[in-house]
This record gives structure tokens, C-alpha cells and sequence, in this order.
């Protein structure tokens, strides 16, 4: 297999073991399962310094009170979150491309607002079966993962600023969902109001990924940043088991992949982050596998 790279940085691989922002464990382990995987041998193949910063402190779930239910266990998410921005805006300055493994998708609100404390507000692409927009006062479960880009959007209320970190991270009319099949009342209702694109698996079915990545990422394009956060249960539970709330009728492998290159050939992401694996959940560490796989085609690895 060839291989060529959308530029040459290095890649800061900052690991974040937070699985406080949804209810099942074992999303905790998921960078370890990805870096076992062997991410940093497939991005020196292609021709990518890999420098792997380890993994932010992250809190105990047992040892901790939920707090408000409504938005469970936000004080030390938010936490975790500024120690992952810390991380971020160092790889920033020192030109490196982050790329953050979670854990779950909370750990978007440490990259993101990293990404415009730097560069000012950007754009990002959220490949995602959910639609993470969510809020406190919306969300059935009060997971916080399912909040975390309607708070980067400054949309999820008071409770998520501070620790010197911007929010809004995001400009509003730069978000773009593709692989979306999962929302609730609530993001349905956010998204009528949002100027963002939004591309279902419906819609994906009908115009096919090529043209959906390609309209997504030209809506997110612009100055400050573009973001690609990859949530690995966009895919179909039958490619992609290890992850903690499936939803059939996903990506297929090579729907996936395409999706990625598409990410690499466009040259617009300045950073990356991967989330939601769960070994626990897994076979053979297969998805942690797949997640290496996709990282390296958005960094541009090509069969030929």
C-alpha cells in the first residue's frame, strides 16, 4: 500500500481516558486500545513524526458524586477538559497537528476551545451517528457527551465556560454533521434553527458519501480552524462493535474510509480528534483497529 501526507507535521498524539460523559464503561480504555493498535508505527509510514504526549489526568468515576443530573459530572469534565486544552494549544505552537483520543466525545470540549483560544473561532466536521447538540435542559439522559458540540457552540448554558478557555469555540454557521441516524426531539429543534449542514445517513444513502464530505467540508472551510472530530460509532455496529451506543444502519468500511480520504485530499483539517472506542465492548481490539486505519486515511494514506 502507498501512502502520501496532506504536509509534513508531526502529529501530538494526546491521549484522554474520559469516560465521565456517558453511562457505560470502559470508553476509558480506548486510547490505550488505540495507540496498542499500533497508531504510531501507520503514521510513520506515512512519513508523520509521531509524538506521543500520554494521557491527561482524568478522575475516578467511582470515586466521584454525579452532581447534577441534568449535566452529570460536569465540574470534572470541564477539568480534564482544560488539562486537554493545555495539551492542544502547546502542540499548536510547537506546529504540531493534534490528534486527541478519547474516551468520550466530552473530550471535544478541551480540543476545540484549544483550537480557537489559538487561532479564533472555526469551522468543524462532526462524523458522528448523533448529533451531540444537546443541552442540560434537553437532554434524556444527561450525559454530557451528548452536549459537548452545542456547548462548543456556546449554546449549552453558563455551566460549561470557564477555566480560561473560549466558548463559543465554533462559529455557528460552520458546523456540518455527515452520518447523522440518532437525534433527539431536542437537537431536531436546535438544528431548524442552526445553519448548519446536515447530511443523514438518509441523505448519504441518496447523494452518496463523496458528495456529502465534499459539501461538508466546504461549509466548515474559512479562516481560524478546521476540525474533524470522528465519533467511531458512525460506523455500522457489524464493522465497528467496540463502541458504547451503537445505532445500526452506519458507515460500511470502505464508506468510512472514503469520508476520511475525502478529509486528507481537501487539506483543510488542522487537527483531529477519534472517540468513543470501547475495548470492553470490542472484538480483538477490532475497532481500536479501525480507528488507526481511518486516522491514517485522513492523513492521507492511499492504496496507490
Amino acid at each position: 500500500m502507498g501512502a502520501q501526507a496532506t504536509d509534513d507535521r508531526a502529529v501530538a498524539v494526546i491521549g484522554a481516558a474520559l469516560d465521565l460523559g456517558q453511562g457505560r464503561r470502559g470508553v476509558d480504555m480506548g486510547p490505550s486500545a488505540i495507540r496498542y493498535a499500533g497508531l504510531d508505527a501507520r503514521l510513520e509510514r506515512l512519513g508523520r513524526r509521531c509524538v506521543d504526549l500520554g494521557n491527561v489526568e482524568t478522575p475516578v468515576l467511582e470515586a466521584l458524586d454525579i452532581g447534577d443530573e441534568h449535566a452529570r459530572y460536569l465540574p470534572e469534565i470541564r477539568l480534564t477538559c482544560s488539562r486537554i486544552a493545555e495539551r492542544v494549544s502547546d502542540a499548536l505552537r510547537d506546529g504540531l497537528l493534534p490528534l486527541v483520543l478519547g474516551g468520550d466525545h466530552s473530550v471535544s470540549l478541551g480540543t476545540l476551545p484549544a483550537l480557537a483560544s489559538v487561532n479564533g473561532r472555526g469551522g468543524v466536521l462532526w462524523i458522528d451517528a448523533h448529533g451531540d447538540l444537546n443541552t442540560p435542559q434537553t437532554s434524556p439522559s444527561g450525559n454530557v457527551h451528548g452536549m459537548v458540540l452545542a456547548a462548543a457552540l456556546g449554546l449549552a448554558g453558563d455551566g460549561f465556560a470557564g477555566d480560561g478557555w473560549p466558548l463559543p469555540a465554533v462559529e455557528a454557521g460552520r458546523v456540518a454533521l455527515v452520518g447523522v441516524r440518532s437525534l433527539d426531539e431536542g437537537e431536531r429543534e436546535l438544528l431548524r434553527r442552526m445553519d448548519a449542514r446536515v447530511y443523514t445517513m438518509s441523505d448519504v444513502d441518496r447523494i452518496g458519501v463523496e458528495r456529502s464530505v465534499r459539501e461538508a467540508l466546504a461549509h466548515v472551510a474559512g479562516p481560524g480552524f478546521v476540525h474533524v472530530s470522528l465519533d467511531m460509532d458512525v460506523l455500522d455496529p457489524g464493522v465497528a462493535p467496540g463502541v458504547g451506543t451503537p445505532v445500526r444502519g452506519g458507515f460500511s468500511y470502505r464508506e468510512a474510509h472514503l469520508a476520511l480520504e475525502l478529509v486528507a485530499e481537501s487539506g483543510l483539517a488542522r487537527s483531529l480528534d477519534v472517540v468513543e472506542v470501547n475495548p470492553i465492548l470490542d472484538r480483538e481490539n477490532e475497532t481500536a483497529k479501525l480507528a488507526v486505519e481511518l486516522v491514517a486515511s485522513a492523513l492521507g494514506a492511499r492504496i496507490l
